[in-house]
């Protein structure tokens, strides 16, 4: 496909109108967001032309950019607070860390592969340069920047690790990801800080890939 002709605004009209809107995506600031961050400048070349379709894009690895729709519904969860700080987990080429700067947090941005970090790099630096980038293990969060008043973890889990519930800010703090179970249905998950731990409550069915460095260990058996 010839990018130079490929209109890219108009695609991200069309994915707001036909993708975003009718599956209940009501905040105008993610609306507002999405019409405006060109999602194409987050994925290499040869996949820009994908950038509007509605489905996961792989970037390998078992790593993908969520569809539009589904990271659309999760920052919606989140239900932003202008200033709040965020913590995005698995941040692959940053465009879920960018739509959160864009509805007002302060972001920082967690991955693990340097492919992806480097991507992130470059779509983070002409989007929003505002969002802070970090490199670390993603089950351990960031602790430097913590408590977040929100953490958003992009892609899907088994289990939340321990980790985020320790910074998370206590009293109102969420957290919104992917949760599934072997063989089962994903459900978007929005998780709440409370003095016992996480209050995890699910929101809707939702299909995403598992972060493979946030799978389970295989367990040795004798």
């Amino acid at each position: 496909m010839d990018l130079a002709a490929f209109d890219f605004a108009d695609a991200r009209t069309r994915m707001v109108d036909s993708q975003v809107r009718p599956n209940k995506v009501t905040d105008p600031r993610i609306l507002g967001a999405m019409r405006a961050l060109p999602r194409e400048r987050f994925l290499p070349p040869a996949l820009a032309s994908l950038a509007y379709t509605d489905d996961d894009i792989a970037l390998g690895g078992g790593r993908v950019m969520l569809a539009p729709m589904v990271i659309a519904r999760l920052v919606q969860l989140l239900a932003l607070q202008q200033g709040e700080r965020a913590l995005v987990v698995a941040a692959g080429p940053g465009y879920g860390a960018a739509l959160l700067a864009a509805c007002g947090a302060r972001v920082t941005a967690l991955e693990d592969t340097p492919d992806l970090y480097a991507l992130a790099s470059r779509a983070l630096a002409e989007t929003a340069p505002g969002v802070e980038l970090a490199a670390g293990p993603l089950a351990a969060g960031w602790p430097a920047g913590a408590p977040y008043d929100v953490i958003l973890i992009e892609g899907a889990v088994r289990e939340i690790p321990p980790a985020y519930a320790t910074q998370l800010r206590a009293g109102g703090g969420r957290l919104a990801a992917v949760r599934q179970l072997a063989g089962a249905v994903g459900q978007a998950v929005l998780a709440e800080a409370t003095p016992f731990g996480l209050r995890t409550r699910p929101m809707f069915d939702c299909a995403a890939p598992p972060i493979p460095s946030l799978l389970p260990k295989p367990a040795f058996v004798f």
